[in-house]
């Protein structure tokens, strides 16, 4: 798992905003194709960040406690559908016990399904991809080496699933693309993993 209710959200941890998510999205291709169970923390789907808690609306028992800001960050319920919080999160129109940001309306479950390129079309796929690229090839992991220093390589049956944790492209190694975590050309991009055949 790369998130939970306990931490700081991974997309914020990855550096926030765009490269945050393309790492985030990384992160998931790869540990999605590694074996054994996968746990996804809600609203990872949608590419949710961590929430910056107004201090009066904390509600972690730690932040009482210690005056550390906790945990409220990555609680922050979940926006639905709508275009204003609550963003379909229970019934009314007012912000649930921790507020959801003001600019949540385009990652609304609702917002981002059936939109092409949108984080949760991405996990939908690459999840889908799991069950039918992956199934029955068993528990054994090859490591790859070779395709760079920042550069995470390993086989799966005849899945070859690269990370590209490099601050430049680096050569793609053969085969058909399966999926990706972003565009993919002759080189695979930073902050980009590829799934291959």
């Amino acid at each position: 798992m790369l998130s939970n209710h306990d931490v700081v959200r991974h997309t914020t941890r990855y550096g926030g905003g765009a490269i945050g998510s393309a790492r985030a999205r990384a992160a998931t291709l790869t540990m999605l194709a590694l074996p054994g169970a996968s746990y996804l923390y809600r609203g990872e789907e949608l590419g949710l960040e961590q929430v910056d808690v107004p201090p009066a609306a904390r509600r972690d028992p730690s932040w009482f406690r210690t005056g550390e800001v906790g945990r409220d960050g990555c609680r922050v319920p979940m926006p639905r559908g709508g275009d204003a919080a609550p963003y379909a999160f229970g019934p009314g129109d007012s912000q649930p016990w921790l507020p959801q940001p003001a600019d949540w309306a385009p990652l609304t479950a609702e917002a981002q399904s059936g939109r092409a390129g949108s984080t949760l079309e991405f996990y939908r796929t690459a999840l889908a991809a799991r069950r039918d690229v992956l199934a029955g090839v068993g528990d054994g992991v090859e490591m790859v080496a070779g395709l760079g220093s920042d550069v995470l390589a390993f086989r799966r049956g005849d899945v070859t699933v690269v990370l590209n944790c490099e601050q430049r492209p680096v050569p793609l190694p053969a085969g058909e693309v399966l999926l990706a975590s972003g565009p993919v050309t002759g080189e695979l991009p930073a902050n980009t993993a590829v799934w291959l055949r």
